[in-house]
C-alpha cells in the first residue's frame, strides 16, 4: 500500500496532467477550492449539471443545423451557452471551439458550423471521458487516503 504523501501527490498529478494536456484550465482549479466539508461533492454536482445541459445543448444545435432555413442567431445563442457553461467549469478546448464555432455563425457559413459540431462533440466526448475518470480516480484515492489516516490535499 501506498504512503499518505504518495497517495496526495498522485491525486495531485492526476489533475495536474489535465490542465497540462489542455483539457482543464484555472477555472476547473477555482471550482475545486469552492468544495469544502459543508459540500464534499460539489465539483461533481456542477461539472454533472454541465454534462446534463451540455447533452441537450449539443442536441439543440444539432437540430437547429439540419433545418432548410437556418437560424444563425439562435444556433449562436446555443453556442454561447455552451461556451460560457464550458468556460465556468474549466473545460477550456470545448470552449476554444465554440470561439471558432461562433465565428462561422456569424459568418452564416453552414460547412463551417457544421464542422464546427462535430469538433465541439469530439472536444466534449474527450473532456467528459476525462473528468469522469478524473472523479473514479479521486474517489479511490480519497478513500485510500482516509483509510490510511491521512487528509484530502486542497488544490492551489
Amino acid at each position: 500500500m501506498a504512503s499518505v504523501p504518495q497517495l496526495q501527490r498522485q491525486f495531485i498529478e492526476y489533475t495536474t496532467s489535465l490542465h497540462n494536456e489542455g483539457y482543464l484550465d484555472d477555472q476547473f482549479t477555482q471550482l475545486q477550492k469552492l468544495q469544502d466539508e459543508s459540500n464534499p461533492d460539489f465539483v461533481v454536482e456542477v461539472v454533472s449539471l454541465y454534462f446534463e445541459d451540455s447533452e441537450k445543448l449539443l442536441n439543440n444545435l444539432a437540430t437547429a443545423l439540419q433545418q432548410k432555413s437556418v437560424d444563425y442567431k439562435q444556433v449562436d445563442s446555443h453556442v454561447h451557452q455552451f461556451k460560457g457553461s464550458s468556460s465556468s467549469i474549466g473545460a477550456q478546448r470545448v470552449a476554444s471551439v465554440c470561439v471558432h464555432f461562433r465565428n462561422f455563425c456569424e459568418e452564416k457559413n453552414l460547412e463551417g458550423c457544421l464542422r464546427c459540431l462535430q469538433q465541439v462533440k469530439q472536444e466534449y466526448i474527450l473532456v467528459r471521458n476525462k473528468l469522469e475518470a478524473l472523479f473514479r480516480r479521486m474517489m479511490q484515492l480519497e478513500q485510500q487516503i482516509l483509510q490510511a489516516g491521512g487528509s484530502i490535499p486542497m488544490m492551489e
